[in-house]
């Protein structure tokens, strides 16, 4: 039996989804059988599988020790301290972190790179200086909210609370963080300012996307050959961008993203004629690489918190905003 007290990080949470984190090898229809056979008790009671945990909670466990996560194991093993210590941080407190993401580091793990992510190097920050302590958790890590494209530099929200991450994911869901970005693109577009409307269609054995101002069925009666490659769900895509300066046939750009969908920046402004300067997926690589320009210009360089219901511990950001003010390219049309 193993007897667990609920803390500040656990509290809030539903019962069956808290033991499926302190026992991911526990399968999941053994988990809510021995729910069921009260072989898991709330203070002292019957647990019911949908009670949220309060802090000081008392949870009694009779589930054999081999389901639950191991020292060294999973969320205990210490392996983000393998990732780098180069961290450039925007703003910090008790619950959260904004920091600048430079352009060529991963979010998070993928199948190439494990090691040195952006989240790996904030939960090594974190550790190091003695905030996070992965032996006291019982279900959480600190985690980014928001993530942006491994070629994309830019601000990315990190919560160092339970309370933070569910509050920062239910407002971020609800579109009430604004995200802005700045980029360089080819040509001059006619409009100095518009909303663009459109249909993101994903091709998956290219990592590449498709924007139309149509819906499915007026694009297969068009370019069917085109969509029989394409799969997934058809997806609306909104995008509203503003003219900051023009020179010698490039223009930057301010651009609000009202939607978050894969690559939708690049595609979008790629698919009514300008692509983003050093694009190498949806642009002109080529003559921008010969001209010096290898990486993208984009950059996530804006955040706006603007709450429309109750934030609970973090309405103190309500209303702030947060900027990147050195972005390489900011000064390329001066």
């Amino acid at each position: 039996m193993k007897s667990i007290i609920i803390n500040k990080n656990d509290a809030g949470q539903r019962l069956d989804r808290f033991l499926q984190k302190l026992c991911p090898a526990l399968p999941l229809a053994l988990l809510y059988k021995y729910i069921r056979l009260k072989r898991v008790k709330l203070n002292g009671k019957r647990a019911e599988i949908s009670a949220r945990l309060k802090i000081g909670d008392v949870l009694d466990c009779y589930i054999n020790d081999e389901f639950f996560s191991q020292p060294g194991q999973g969320r205990g093993a210490l392996d983000f301290l393998s990732a780098g210590k180069t961290l450039n941080i925007v703003y910090e407190d008790e619950h959260i972190l904004l920091a600048d993401k430079p352009q060529g580091l991963l979010a998070h793990p993928d199948d190439e790179e494990f090691g040195d992510t952006l989240i790996g190097r904030i939960k090594r920050y974190l550790y190091e200086k003695n905030e996070y302590h992965p032996g006291n958790e019982q279900s959480f890590t600190p985690a980014l909210c928001n993530r942006i494209d491994r070629n994309t530099g830019g601000l990315v929200i990190a919560a160092k609370t339970a309370e933070a991450l569910r509050v920062l994911n239910e407002k971020i869901k609800a579109r009430e963080v604004n995200k802005f970005y700045l980029c360089v693109v080819h040509g001059k577009p006619e409009k100095k300012s518009d909303t663009l409307h459109g249909r993101l269609f994903k091709e998956e054995s290219k990592n590449k996307v498709y924007v139309s101002k149509f819906g499915r069925q007026e694009r297969r009666s068009g370019l069917r050959s085109q969509a029989s490659n394409l799969n997934g769900e058809e997806k609306e895509i909104v995008t509203r961008y503003r003219v900051l300066k023009e020179r010698d046939n490039l223009s930057l750009l301010e651009v609000e993203l009202l939607t978050g969908r894969t690559h939708q920046i690049r595609a979008h402004l790629a698919s009514i004629g300008h692509p983003l300067l050093g694009d190498g997926k949806y642009g002109v690589n080529a003559a921008d690489r010969k001209r010096g320009f290898k990486h993208q210009a984009l950059y996530s360089y804006k955040l706006e918190f603007m709450f429309k219901s109750d934030a609970g511990a973090l309405e103190y950001l309500n209303g702030r905003s947060f900027e990147v003010k050195n972005v390489w390219f900011r000064g390329l049309l001066d």
